[in-house]
């Protein structure tokens, strides 16, 4: 019997403007020249893509047929993505599928270890993995909100807000710290939030709760892993060749 579909958006169609929209900060991050315009926009699209992955990742972890190779394939692709990410940003910070894992284990000790003494100690210790890789502590901070908030809208959204808030904050202080004036750190600062909120009206307004059809559901599951590394590597070549 087929499946009726419904209005809105599916989960790999958001997925894919995730990765749009993640390409878009890297390009801005690799190849184009800071405090531009242009550079700003790319920037501050890409915050998109953080928080809808840890979105997808409590969903993830709840319907998965096996959590075990969930986290495997997370992991796999981590490695594999490490040297093209430090190639491309020039850092040797872990890259945003190490987060993706850190953040999964942080699922993983919530769900097994709720009685336990030890789930507390482990919780910070994950937090403070976290910060040798991108979107230290955010992203796990947004995951623990989603899974604590899963099946609530109204906890959902307070999630969403209080997490642009802070993000807000966290940028505006940064941009302190670099001797910005406090009114153009503000400006700045606010929007940056811009893709965290566009996350979660996307998510929470027109997002259908259904995957694509059942034949290309393959393609998009690989598609998803195999790009982070591929165009991490592209935009390293292309530095090499415009420099």
């Amino acid at each position: 019997m087929p499946t009726t579909e419904k209005p809105g958006l599916t989960r790999d169609a958001i997925k894919y403007l995730a990765i749009f929209t993640m390409l878009l900060n890297h390009i801005a991050n690799v190849l184009l020249p800071e405090n531009t315009i242009l550079w700003e926009v790319f920037i501050d699209i890409g915050y998109f893509t953080a928080i809808t992955m840890c979105y997808f990742l409590v969903e993830g972890f709840y319907y998965t047929h096996s959590r075990r190779k969930y986290g495997e394939r997370l992991l796999i692709f981590a490695g594999i993505s490490q040297v093209p990410y430090m190639i491309a940003f020039g850092n040797s910070q872990l890259n945003m599928i190490f987060t993706l894992f850190i953040c999964f284990m942080i699922l993983v000790v919530q769900e097994r270890m709720m009685a336990s003494k030890w789930r507390i100690p482990l919780l910070i210790l994950l937090l403070l993995l976290s910060v040798c890789s991108d979107w230290a502590i955010l992203a796990p901070v947004f995951t623990i909100w989603f899974h604590e908030s899963w099946g609530n809208r109204k906890r959902m959204i307070t999630a969403y807000g209080v997490g642009a808030a802070l993000f807000v904050l966290f940028n505006y202080s940064s941009y302190v710290g670099k001797k910005w004036q406090p009114g153009p750190a503000m400006i700045h600062a606010l929007f940056s939030a811009a893709g965290i909120v566009a996350s979660g009206i996307i998510i929470l307004c027109f997002y259908n709760g259904q995957k694509i059809p059942k034949k290309h559901r393959k393609f998009s599951k690989w598609f998803f892993y195999i790009f982070y590394p591929a165009h991490l590597l592209i935009l390293s070549i292309v530095r090499v060749i415009v420099q």
